[in-house]
């Protein structure tokens, strides 16, 4: 909490809800389920069994050039059947976040705008990068919305 009140980390729609005792609750802004061409970004989806979906966040995070982050999907999403790929948010990045789920189920299953989906764990390290993500790739950098093709090429 105190590299956001120093503005050193930035939540833009920063909910004090979705503080937990490792980080912090990203919610649903939207959903896509590409194969029945189905874009949401209010109300609830449900999500056909055996199917995979795309969500983004509300939040806009940016990280300073020595903090980095892990994401994980809550396990309340877990134990519904739901798996997600998740990977790294590099130093530097700055941008709302895209997610890619999949209903391994039997059911369908709801998901509603604005309902904590996953968390991001925060890590300082030990020296600033060499190189942020702005700066290496930043092929996302910036990104607002579900998005799936690199915004920067380089």
């Amino acid at each position: 909490m105190t590299r956001l009140q120093k503005g050193e980390l930035k939540i833009d729609n920063f909910y004090e809800n979705s503080l937990t005792p490792n980080g912090y609750d990203l919610r649903i802004a939207e959903i896509a389920i590409p194969s029945l061409n189905l874009e949401c970004k209010e109300g609830k989806v449900a999500i056909p069994p055996k199917q995979m979906f795309y969500v983004s966040t509300i939040e806009r995070v940016e990280l300073p050039n020595d903090l980095a982050a892990q994401l994980w999907l809550r396990t309340s999403w877990i134990r519904k059947g739901i798996l997600a790929g998740l990977g790294k948010v590099d130093a530097g990045f700055a941008g709302t976040l895209t997610f890619m789920g999949y209903n391994v189920s039997d059911q369908e299953i709801e998901l509603n705008i604005a309902d904590r989906f996953v968390q991001i764990i925060f890590e300082t390290l030990h020296a600033p990068a060499s190189l942020s993500y702005g700066k290496r790739s930043g092929n996302y950098q910036g990104q607002e919305g579900i998005t799936l093709s690199p915004l920067n090429k380089v």
